[in-house]
């Protein structure tokens, strides 16, 4: 199906009698339009005013555009287009590329010249020497899938520049990117757990990496649980919030998805540690912050304390989201289900559940 051209619209009526007028403004990254649209008694009325917007979408355009580097582009297409309906965490990342990685590197270009040996040359950058935290872990380039990630960004706002006018045509076009692989997942041995947990509770951090070894709970769940959301009777606990730092900022939020809001059964032994654990707790957090009062633990915290927790225990070097992985592991050694795991991880469907642990899945 073709795509209609930003700046186009249409005008139909409404059950309640009214005339709406539409006007599409840009595409989300699913390729879907996103629209502004008027209201008015009469037909007339309402083309009048759907071509009052249009000319204030223009206008608002072509006061950008004036004097126009690729920078001030990229500023202009975020703030206008982009941070549409993204919520505060992706918008956070989306902010951290743009302002810290490709505005300083390509922002000084003029727009009408930027080309793809440019962009070609700051992506090979970036693979070299472009990672701004954690090189000490991780090395001086950044991966392929962020190189991927600022190449969407950049593609996307050139070809919003494409559809107003502002180019010819799309330098980001064809620009050779580093092929898309999944993340080998690392998986810690029964062994190794056993080490980490000894450690962990020397650490302060038991109950925690016990819970997620348990349940495959994302680091955002884990620390935004309240006691509130458990049931002792029942053997369950709620998933229903994450926490994300976000601007240097703890943010609570819902979820991502609403398959993620989910029960989760637990077992006797981990809920008798946890009992044991709550009569110890004087906050409504399960795991609060030893340093803001009422407040969850920062994930970002919890992770570089699961760094130290390995190295002291002398195990490999695993994420946080690799214990999630192994829990999947056990979980599928212990004769679980497919369809089961998929609801205790939050999966909208199994096949998300098969796409991310197909390997796993046919070793079992």
């Amino acid at each position: 199906m073709a795509r209609r051209k930003s700046g186009t619209g249409g005008i139909s009526k409404r059950k309640d009698g009214r005339w709406e007028g539409r006007v599409v403004i840009g595409y989300d990254e699913k390729g879907l339009p996103k629209t502004k649209n008027v209201l008015a008694k009469t037909k007339l009325e309402c083309q009048e005013k759907l071509d009052d917007l249009r000319a204030q979408l223009q206008k608002s355009v072509g006061k950008a555009t004036s004097g126009m580097t690729f920078g001030k582009w990229m500023d202009f297409w975020f703030r206008e287009y982009a941070s549409m309906n993204l919520k505060e965490t992706t918008k956070s990342t989306y902010r951290n590329r743009i302002y810290r990685q490709i505005i300083p590197k390509l922002g000084h270009i003029p727009l009408k010249s930027i080309n793809q040996s440019e962009l070609q040359s700051f992506y090979a950058d970036l693979k070299k020497d472009g990672r701004l935290i954690r090189k000490e872990l991780y090395g001086d380039g950044v991966s392929d899938a962020h190189i991927r990630s600022i190449h969407s960004h950049c593609n996307a706002a050139l070809e919003k520049a494409v559809a107003e006018g502002l180019i010819l045509k799309n330098p980001a076009v064809g620009c050779r990117l580093p092929q898309k692989h999944k993340k080998e997942m690392q998986i810690l041995t029964r062994d190794e757990m056993i080490r980490l947990l000894i450690q962990a509770k020397e650490a302060g951090f038991y109950e925690m990496f016990l819970l997620d070894l348990s349940t495959g709970m994302r680091r955002g769940e884990l620390v935004a649980l309240r006691w509130s959301d458990f049931d002792f009777d029942k053997e369950t606990v709620l998933v229903q919030r994450q926490v994300n730092r976000v601007d240097g900022k703890l943010l609570i939020s819902e979820p991502k998805t609403r398959s993620s809001v989910r029960t989760i059964r637990l077992s006797k032994p981990v809920l008798a540690i946890l009992k044991m654990y709550k009569e110890q707790s004087e906050s409504r957090w399960l795991f609060p912050s030893p340093v803001k009062e009422d407040s969850p633990r920062d994930p970002s915290a919890c992770r570089k304390s699961l760094s130290k927790i390995l190295e002291h225990a002398e195990c490999k070097h695993v994420r946080f989201h690799d214990l999630r992985h192994t829990f999947v592991s056990m979980s599928l050694d212990g004769g679980s289900d497919i369809k089961t795991l998929a609801d205790i991880l939050g999966h909208r469907t199994v096949k998300t559940t098969l796409n991310v642990y197909s390997h796993a899945t046919l070793d079992m």
